[in-house]
């Protein structure tokens, strides 16, 4: 049976140690299930946006990971919306910093009865050119696709509730979900797997199983999420890929630390 592990959310910094256990728990965890593939929804990085040595470590600690890896940004990794992040919108110098480390940043890949296809949220709604490019690359990515199931990979998800949702910073803007609409409407789709909500909850759409991966890093304070469901229990996802279905089964080794943003802000983000 193929199965896909996915993480989320790790948030490493060579200027603090924080969370690297929680990291290392899960690889430890999984060093015998050999996965066919390990796929990274995201915020690999504290502050990969800006800073090299962020990414540089993300790396190095992804790549330990047993299987071949698929790497896919955040908002923390490459910036993101000039809505959501004024001072650090994404640009072609943070994507050519992303991809020096950790490659293009939207990917395909041909398992056995299975399409698995990984994009960039973080530049959907900006108008920067690696929107339209990746546009074609969502459309090429279908026109070959024959009798495969499609498992899709992002960082944020499309949207909480409804495709109709309006921008918010836990979601794609709008604008950018027409792009996505000839894969998230394909028939042939099974599984949509994100990060970024640091909660995890599944919910089925359709044909198609829903999934917010739990963080590796913190958690959000309920009052910041509010009317959001999920569990915010650290952990990963083992995604285990049927005929035509795709199982998920949680990973959480004894041993993950639960940690609250307010308690760490000062060793993560101090310029809040």
């Amino acid at each position: 049976m193929l199965s896909i592990l996915q993480i989320s959310d790790a948030h490493l910094s060579p200027r603090n140690t924080l969370f690297r256990g929680n990291v290392e728990r899960v690889r430890q965890a999984v060093a015998d299930a050999a996965p066919d593939l390990v796929v990274a929804t995201g915020d690999l990085s504290l502050d990969g946006a800006d800073r090299d040595p962020d990414l540089a470590l993300a790396a190095e600690m992804h790549r330990a990971f047993p299987g071949r890896l698929m790497a896919l940004p955040g908002n923390h990794d490459i910036g993101s919306d000039p809505r959501l992040m004024a001072k650090q919108p994404v640009d072609d110098e943070r994507l050519a910093r992303w991809r020096r480390h950790l490659g293009p940043g939207r990917e395909v890949l041909d398992l056995p009865g299975w399409r698995i296809i990984g994009l960039n949220t973080e530049v959907m709604a900006t108008g920067h050119a690696e929107e339209a490019v990746q546009a074609a690359f969502i459309r090429d990515s279908l026109s070959s696709l024959g009798e495969r199931r499609i498992a899709l990979f992002l960082h944020r998800p499309p949207y909480l509730e409804r495709p109709d949702e309006p921008y918010g910073p836990w979601v794609i803007g709008p604008e950018g979900r027409g792009a996505m609409a000839p894969v998230l409407d394909h028939p042939a789709l099974r599984l949509v797997a994100s990060g970024h909500l640091h909660l995890h909850h599944e919910i089925t759409r359709g044909a198609a199983r829903h999934v917010w991966a739990p963080a590796l890093s913190f958690y959000c304070p309920e009052k910041d999420q509010e009317g959001i469901p999920g569990s915010r229990r650290p952990g990963a996802l083992l995604h285990r890929l049927h005929a035509d279905h795709v199982e998920t089964v949680l990973i959480a080794p004894e041993g993950l630390e639960a940690v609250n943003i307010a308690d760490v802000q000062e060793q993560t983000y101090p310029r809040w």
